[in-house]
Order: C-alpha cells, then sequence, then structure tokens
C-alpha cells in the first residue's frame, strides 16, 4: 500500500495524513468546492477538486471518488467516519475496481447497518439486548404491550439520533410510529422501523474492537460516552467511571464476541446502553472509526489508524489482548460552532480570533482553522476535538478546563464555555449524569453558568477591558487627525460590561497602569503581556490572568476563569478608521465640525460668537446609547451653530462652523 485517498474533509481528514505520513504512505485528498482554500489541505501530497455543491455530488458520490482514486493510482481508500464509511455499496465498489478499503467487509456492514438485523445477530451471539419487537405499523400497535411504556421507537437504518422517537403513552404510539417511518424514509430511504424498551437514565458506554483478517478480535476496553445533546455527544471519557472491574470485563467480552460472530475486520464500536443497577444492553455496532478514537488511544498507546491500515494490509495482529492496558484516564471535547443559549443551534461564521491550547498531556485533532477562516454551515458543526490525559479521572478533568481556559474563539458562538462550566458541575465531577442528562437539564444548567459567571468580579474584566483599552497603538498614524486621536482620554468613560452600564473616573494614567474610580471606590489596574493577547492583569496588588481581543473598535472580549465577557467603550462603539467620514480635525480648515456617526445632540457647550481653544468641548452627540464629545480641532470664533439640542445628525451634517480668529467671517450658506 504506497498511496491513500482519504474521502472526508477537516480533522478526520488531517488524523489520518498524519499516520499515513509516519507510516511513509502518499496521501490523496478529496475536497469540495466548499473546502477551496482550507488549510488543512496543504498536509497532503496530493489534492483532488470535487465537481458539484451539494454532498450527493461531492463527499457523497462513491462513483466519482473511485475515479478519482484510479486516476491517481492509489492502492486504497480511507472513508473515516460519517459519509461513506459505512457504505456497504461503497465498499463493495471499492472491492470490484481492486481498491482496498480502508475498513471492515461489505458483508460485516450489512450484518451490522440494518438495526433490526444487527439486535437479530447479537441475540443469537448471546449479547443482552433491550426488550423489543419489530414489524408494520399495525403489528406494532397491535404487541407494543409486551415491551411496555414508556418506550423508544428507531428507524433500523438509522443513526446519528435521526429517526428516534419516545413514547410516554399509547395514545400518542402511533403518531409517533408513522411520524418517525415518515422521518427515516426521507433521511435513509427506509421506512422501517421497530420499538423497544425505553431506558429512562441509561449511561452510554462502547466497547473498541480490532479485527484482522486472520481470524484474531481483539478490544481495546471501554469509552462512556454519556454527556450528549439531542443524541449527539459532546463529551467522552475512557475509562468509564461508572463500571465496576467485573462489569467492565463483562462488557468487553460481550463486544468481542459479537465481533466474532459476523466474522468482523478493522476498527469498530459496539455501543451498549447500561442501567443504573449496571444491567448493560447492546446498542448498535458503528462498523468503521469512531469520533471518540482518541480517548482509547490515550489510554492505551495505540494508534487505531495504523491498525485499521494494517489490517486493510493483510498483516495479523501484532497486540495480544494480555498486551493492553489502560493507564490513566483521557477526556475529549468536542467543540463545536453551536449556540447552547439557542438549544444548540449551529452557528457558522467566519473566525475573527482563534488560537488552540497547548500543553503537556493536551492533544487537538483539529483542521489548522486559522484568524480569518470560515466555518461553513454546509457540513457539520464541529470545529475540532480537544482531548486532556491525567493520571486519574480527577486530573484528566482539571487538565481539560485548563485547555478550554485556553482555547480562543472570537466571531462564532461556540460551546466552549458552556463545556467548562459542565466540567465544573458537581454533577459531572459526582458522575451522576445519564444520555438525558443535559436534555432534562438545559434550561437550568444554562441558569446555574449564567449565576456562576454573575458571582465573579467585574471589576476584573472591566478593568482588564478600560486599561487595554488606553494602551498605546503600535501603527504609524495615517493622518494628524489619528496622531492627536479623535476620541480624546476625558475624565469620564462609560462602559458596557456583560449589559451592565458603568461609568468611571480616570484619576490617572499610565502606557500599562490606570488609577480610577469606580463604585466610590479608588481602583488601581496594571496590564501586563505574557503572551499574545494574554495578559496579567494587578488589581489592587491581586494578580488575575486574562486574555483580551478587541472584536471591533470599543468592543471587547475578556475570558477570565473560563467565561467570557463583553465590554464595551461606549465613545468609541464601533468607529473603524477606514469607514469614518472626513474627520473634523481635517475638515476644520475649511470650518465645518461633523459628527462621528448618526446619533442625537444631547449638549450644545457653546455659543455663536464665542473664542474657543484646542480641546474644548463644542457640543455632546449621543450615538448607540453612548455620550460622545466633540471637541474643537483649533483655536477660533465659533461663527455658525447649525443644531440644537435634541437634533438628529447624521455623519456628513456640519454642526459647528468655526473659522480662525483673523477671519471671523461666516461661510456662505453656513
Amino acid at each position: 500500500m504506497n498511496k491513500i485517498l482519504i474521502a472526508n474533509r477537516g480533522e478526520i481528514a488531517l488524523r489520518i495524513i498524519r499516520t499515513a505520513k509516519k507510516m511513509q504512505i502518499s496521501t490523496v485528498l478529496v475536497y469540495a468546492p466548499q473546502d477551496v482554500g482550507a488549510a488543512y489541505l496543504n498536509e497532503a501530497d496530493e489534492t483532488i477538486l470535487l465537481e458539484g455543491q451539494s454532498l450527493s455530488e461531492t463527499y457523497l458520490n462513491g462513483n466519482n471518488i473511485i475515479a478519482a482514486a484510479k486516476a491517481v493510482r492509489a492502492d486504497a481508500i480511507h472513508p473515516g467516519y460519517g459519509f461513506l464509511s459505512e457504505n456497504a455499496a461503497f465498499a463493495k465498489a471499492c472491492r470490484d475496481q481492486g481498491i482496498i478499503f480502508i475498513g471492515p467487509t461489505p458483508e460485516a456492514m450489512e450484518a451490522m447497518g440494518n438495526k433490526i438485523a444487527a439486535r437479530q445477530t447479537a441475540m443469537a451471539a448471546g449479547v443482552p439486548v433491550t426488550p423489543g419487537i419489530t414489524g408494520t405499523v399495525q403489528e406494532l400497535m397491535a404487541h407494543s404491550g409486551s415491551v411496555g411504556f414508556p418506550l423508544l421507537i428507531k428507524a433500523a437504518a438509522g443513526g446519528g439520533g435521526k429517526g428516534m422517537r419516545v413514547v410516554q403513552e399509547e395514545a400518542a404510539l402511533k403518531d409517533a410510529l408513522e411520524a418517525t417511518a415518515r422521518e427515516a424514509r426521507n433521511y435513509f430511504g427506509d421506512d422501517t422501523v421497530y420499538i423497544e424498551k425505553y431506558i429512562a437514565a441509561p449511561r452510554h458506554v462502547e466497547v473498541q474492537v480490532l479485527g484482522d483478517q486472520h481470524g484474531h478480535i481483539i478490544h481495546l476496553y471501554e469509552r462512556e460516552c454519556s454527556l450528549q445533546r439531542r443524541h449527539q455527544k459532546i463529551i467522552e471519557e475512557a475509562p468509564s467511571p461508572t463500571l465496576t472491574p467485573q462489569i467492565r470485563e463483562q462488557i468487553c467480552n460481550a463486544a468481542v464476541q459479537l465481533a466474532a460472530a459476523i466474522g468482523y475486520r478493522s476498527a469498530g464500536t459496539l455501543e451498549f446502553l447500561v442501567d443504573p443497577d449496571l444491567s448493560f444492553y447492546f446498542l448498535e455496532m458503528n462498523t468503521r472509526i469512531q469520533v471518540e478514537h482518541p480517548v482509547t488511544e490515550q489510554t492505551t498507546g495505540i494508534d487505531m489508524v495504523e491498525q485499521q491500515i494494517r489490517i486493510a494490509r493483510g498483516e495479523p495482529l501484532s497486540l495480544q489482548q494480555n498486551d493492553i492496558r489502560q493507564k490513566g484516564h483521557a477526556i475529549e471535547c468536542r467543540i463545536y460552532a453551536e449556540d447552547p443559549e439557542q438549544q444548540f443551534l449551529p452557528a457558522p461564521g467566519t473566525l475573527l480570533f482563534y488560537k488552540e491550547p497547548q500543553g503537556e498531556n493536551i492533544r487537538i485533532d483539529g483542521m489548522q482553522l486559522q484568524q480569518g477562516a470560515t466555518v461553513t454551515g454546509d457540513f457539520d458543526p464541529m470545529i475540532a476535538k480537544l482531548i486532556t490525559w491525567g493520571t486519574d479521572r480527577e486530573a484528566a478533568r482539571v487538565r481539560m478546563i485548563e485547555a478550554l481556559q485556553q482555547y480562543f474563539i472570537y466571531g462564532i458562538k461556540n460551546n466552549i464555555a458552556f463545556l467548562s462550566a459542565l466540567l465544573h458541575h458537581p454533577d459531572f465531577t459526582g458522575n451522576r449524569i445519564s444520555t438525558k442528562y443535559i436534555d432534562t437539564h438545559l434550561a437550568g444548567l444554562l441558569q446555574q453558568f449564567e449565576n456562576r459567571k454573575k458571582a465573579e468580579d467585574i471589576r476584573i474584566p472591566l478593568a482588564a477591558a478600560l486599561v487595554f483599552s488606553l494602551l498605546p497603538h503600535e501603527k504609524e498614524p495615517a493622518s494628524i487627525w489619528e496622531a492627536i486621536g479623535y476620541w480624546r482620554p476625558v475624565q469620564q468613560i462609560k462602559l458596557n460590561a456583560d449589559g451592565r452600564e458603568i461609568a468611571v473616573m480616570i484619576r490617572r494614567q499610565s502606557p500599562f497602569s490606570v488609577n480610577f474610580e469606580y463604585d466610590a471606590a479608588l481602583i488601581s489596574a496594571t496590564l501586563t503581556p505574557t503572551e499574545a493577547q494574554q495578559f496579567h492583569l494587578i488589581l489592587d496588588q491581586q494578580l488575575h490572568p486574562v486574555h483580551i481581543f478587541e472584536t471591533t473598535p470599543g468592543v471587547f472580549m475578556v475570558r477570565y476563569h473560563g467565561s467570557d465577557y463583553t465590554v464595551t467603550r461606549n465613545d468609541i462603539l464601533h468607529i473603524a478608521d477606514e469607514t469614518l467620514p472626513p474627520p473634523s480635525a481635517i475638515a476644520a480648515t475649511a470650518g465645518n465640525i461633523c459628527a462621528p456617526m448618526p446619533g442625537k445632540v444631547i449638549k450644545v457647550a457653546v455659543v455663536a460668537g464665542s473664542a474657543v481653544k484646542t480641546g474644548e468641548l463644542l457640543l455632546i452627540v449621543e450615538a448607540m446609547k453612548m455620550e460622545n464629545n466633540i471637541l474643537s480641532p483649533k483655536d477660533g470664533v465659533v461663527t455658525a451653530i447649525a443644531v440644537a439640542e435634541g437634533d438628529k445628525v447624521d455623519a456628513i451634517t456640519t454642526l459647528i462652523h468655526i473659522e480662525d480668529m483673523d477671519n471671523k467671517t461666516p461661510s456662505a450658506g453656513s
């Protein structure tokens, strides 16, 4: 095997490339038009553009992918996960074309791809399954009593949380069956459904297996994936903190037993539901590598992609079951572009700032995102996987919290703060969770997380943003107006800190230190840079690590204790140099003073005929609920006032006309 074509994208494509490089195998990566310019494409030895816009034309077009593999003389295709990874017809087509499919046989996929057939196989192999029945809608209605309520309806060909409904009582069963069948037909092209016992608060535990082409099958122990939203995992860990050693041995042996029953080869995962009394039931088998495979790699030291490739080459497993040990504990958090406060609604967009954490026992499986990159809405909203390892669960948890605090994504909504708060929650540390935990407790969790954030000292993000906003600019001024600063320092500054309107009085200021009065107290704040966008804030002699990023002029994101605070300088909010109208200081040569932005005049501080000095207050314009002082750019005489208090003005309206002292005659039309 000299060349592998990777039929996938993003982080899993990059993950496969890295192992292939280690094994000195060249790689070809296909990509859709939506991924043009993605940084991870540069890691492959060759790339091939898939024509078309829809998934069916690109990543799901098996014929075109096989044609691409043949065109570049690839020996094998690795499908990653998702897309064509569990498509038996695609695996068979690869085999028919003489291309190695890095995965199980089509026959094994078919045996486990249909949930009804998989249940029957499990029962024949002596592996426990939840009580359930199959049949037509009418048959299921007639025999539902043998399962009892509540029950779970599932699509036979379903996956990824699609095609599932919980029914609490018989009166709702018929409509739910028909709705699930319709959904299954739309998503999977197969409207076959079945019903099974609903376990109210189960754990989700899965066992990783490896099988070679010589009949050897081993397990790499289990991992737990109980923290889910909408039936999709967001936090996974290995080993399971729930199982006893005895149950661990039983469930791992059951997984090997079932994999052996279908002659499985390659990497695969047997998923189980575990009752509160630790009874376990076979759920389904994923005949591919899993998203959460890194936690197994971190605790066993085994590169699973390498094992997949070696098995596909026909090599016997070099590992014996007795050689494999779980060492320490690993936790994986899936970093998503989504909004937890809006039921985890996907949130694509452009990254204004992106920085991944680094350090010992921290692993990132990402796609080399960087500032300015776009997270498209065309694919799954997962940005990356963050994995930490520790000598035990608590050490891995603490390391994960530290890593999340150093993970910065600005410009799009994401779940970093939500994940961090979950890991702090006593229900996580006490392992009082289930697959229903997040969905059931979401409103309460969000409120608890918000209360935890509000309990922090607001002066810390406030002071950090204030001092940062007053730091001298490093760039050379493009004009005299930038040199003198349109928004001159004033004694009082109004800010908004996470929705709280706050006014501070500046008492003393130097480049990195500010003394200011807030809430009738004098506060001393000093900001010391440590790394890019990272600082030590010393507030009244106490040190606080903070991260500060200015998303737009006047809007600052401050990361403190794992939470992001939005702090705005109201006097400079949303003003960017390139969008400013001709600055008043320059226009003043003609005598015209204009507003910096549309707003309302709330104070006129001068009268016609009065002499003014440079820097003297002329008037105050309120814009975006913020007061902005308009100062005189030169010495002169006010010859005309074109507005009154209460007037609404735009950015081109002449507010005041000033003439030099030796030319007091007003301009025509002023």
